[in-house]
C-alpha cells in the first residue's frame, strides 16, 4: 500500500499497521541532538554596547552630580580669597575653615574676635581641619587626584608649609599644644583586622622642634585601676595638651565592650592611665582646670552627645546649655565660653557656635559658614 508523503520524505519501509508507520528501533546509541549556542555573536555585541552604555550614563550621572555639588559649594556669592596674605600675626581674631559658598570656599579665613559676625578675610591655603597657635598653624589636606592623598602640614606664620607628612587616613581631628610645640591629629584608617566596623581611628602627636613622631598612641602603656590595657582594639582620639607640653588628655576606645575613657597621657614615659568613662573628645582650658568634652547621653543617632564640662579637681560635670548633638572637638574661645561647629543642614554648610562653661545662658552663633575654628591669641 502507498503512503501519502510530503514533498522531500521518504516513505518508511514497514508492514501494513493499519495505516501507522513504526519507525523501527535504532541499532545503537542516540547521539544527542546538538544544542544551539546560548549567545551568538550578535547577542554578545549587544551585550558589551549595552555594558558600555550602562557605564556612560553612570560616568554621566556621577559626574553630573559632582557638577551640582560644585556648583553648591562654589557658585555661591560669598567671599573670595583676597589679594592681602592672610597671616596669623595681628589682632585677636578667629581662624576657620570657611564654608560659606563661593570661591573661598574650604579656603582658610579670619574674622576679628571682637565682631565674629563682621567681614571675614580669606586666604589662599585650603585645609579640611586647622587649628593654630602662638604663630604655627596645622592643616590637614586631602589632595584629590586619580588616588586622594591626605597630609598634616605644618605651617608658619604666613601659613607657609615648613613640613609635610603623609597621613594613614582621611582627616578627623587636628590640635596644637598652647605653645605652638606639639602637634596631634586623628586619622580614621580602613582595614584594621580588629575593628568591630569597617574603620578605626590612628592618633599621632609630632615635635615640632626636635622632628619626633609619635606615629600612633596606640603604642603607648595604658593602665586603669593599676592594671594593664593591652586590648588590640584600642583606639585613640581628640588629644589636647596641658602648659608643660609634655601631659595630655585624649579619648580611648575599646570595642569589646564598646566603651571610651578620658585618659592622661605622658609623652616622654609613653604611658597614659585612665581617669574615667564616657568622654569623648576633650579640649583643655586656657587655666588648665577644666576640660570640655562630648558625653553620650542617648542611643539615638540623631542626638547622641550633649557637651559637658569637667572640673578635674572635683570630678563635677556640668551639662552646658547647647542640648542639641555636637560632633565636634570644642575650643575654648577664653575661660568662660567654649565654641564648636554645627551643620547647617544644607550640603556641606556649618556654622560655628559659642556657649557659656558654666552651664548657664544660651547658645550663640559666632560665625555663619565656618568650621574648624581655633582663637587667635
Amino acid at each position: 500500500m502507498a503512503v501519502d508523503t510530503e514533498p522531500g520524505e521518504r516513505p518508511d519501509e514497514t508492514e501494513d499497521t493499519g495505516g501507522i508507520a513504526e519507525r523501527p528501533e535504532p541499532a545503537g546509541p542516540v547521539e544527542p541532538e546538538p544544542v544551539a549556542a546560548v549567545f551568538t555573536r550578535g547577542r554578545v555585541i549587544a551585550f558589551v554596547v549595552a555594558l558600555v552604555v550602562l557605564a556612560g550614563v553612570g560616568v554621566g550621572y556621577t559626574l553630573h552630580a559632582v557638577k551640582r555639588e560644585d556648583d553648591k559649594r562654589y557658585g555661591g556669592s560669598g567671599t573670595a580669597p583676597g589679594a592681602a596674605p592672610l597671616t596669623l600675626a595681628g589682632p585677636q581674631r578667629l581662624l576657620f575653615r570657611s564654608t560659606e559658598s563661593g570661591p573661598g570656599y574650604g579656603h582658610l579665613a579670619t574674622v576679628a574676635a571682637a565682631d565674629p559676625g563682621g567681614a571675614r578675610q580669606v586666604g589662599d591655603r585650603t585645609c579640611d581641619r586647622v587649628y593654630a597657635a602662638s604663630g604655627t598653624a596645622l592643616c590637614l589636606t586631602v589632595e584629590r587626584g586619580v588616588i586622594a592623598r591626605n597630609y598634616a602640614l605644618i605651617l608658619d606664620g604666613t601659613l607657609h608649609e615648613v613640613r609635610r607628612i603623609e597621613l594613614s587616613g582621611t582627616p578627623n581631628r587636628a590640635r596644637l599644644s598652647a605653645s605652638g610645640r606639639m602637634a596631634s591629629w586623628t586619622v580614621f584608617v580602613y582595614g584594621d583586622s580588629y575593628a568591630a566596623s569597617s574603620f578605626s581611628t590612628r592618633t599621632s602627636i609630632l615635635d615640632t622642634r626636635t622632628g619626633d613622631l609619635v606615629e600612633s598612641l596606640e603604642d603607648f602603656a595604658v593602665t586603669r585601676d593599676g592594671k594593664d590595657v593591652r586590648t588590640p582594639d584600642r583606639n585613640f582620639w581628640g588629644v589636647t595638651f596641658a602648659a608643660d607640653d609634655n601631659t595630655f588628655y585624649a579619648t580611648m576606645s575599646t570595642a569589646n565592650p564598646t566603651r571610651t575613657y578620658l585618659v592622661r597621657g605622658d609623652l616622654k614615659a609613653r604611658s597614659a592611665v585612665v581617669l574615667r568613662d564616657n568622654v569623648e573628645c576633650p579640649s583643655l582650658s586656657p587655666d588648665g582646670t577644666r576640660l570640655v568634652f562630648k558625653k553620650k547621653v542617648s542611643d539615638d543617632p540623631r542626638k547622641p552627645w550633649r557637651l559637658n564640662v569637667l572640673d578635674l579637681a572635683s570630678g563635677r560635670e556640668t551639662p552646658l546649655a547647647e542640648t542639641r548633638s555636637v560632633d565636634d572637638q570644642a575650643i575654648w574661645l577664653d575661660d568662660a565660653a567654649v565654641a564648636y561647629d554645627l551643620p547647617t543642614g544644607s550640603g556641606a554648610g556649618s556654622d560655628v557656635w559659642s556657649v557659656p562653661a558654666d552651664g548657664g545662658g544660651a547658645p550663640t552663633r559666632l560665625i555663619a559658614g565656618a568650621f574648624s575654628p581655633a582663637p587667635l591669641r
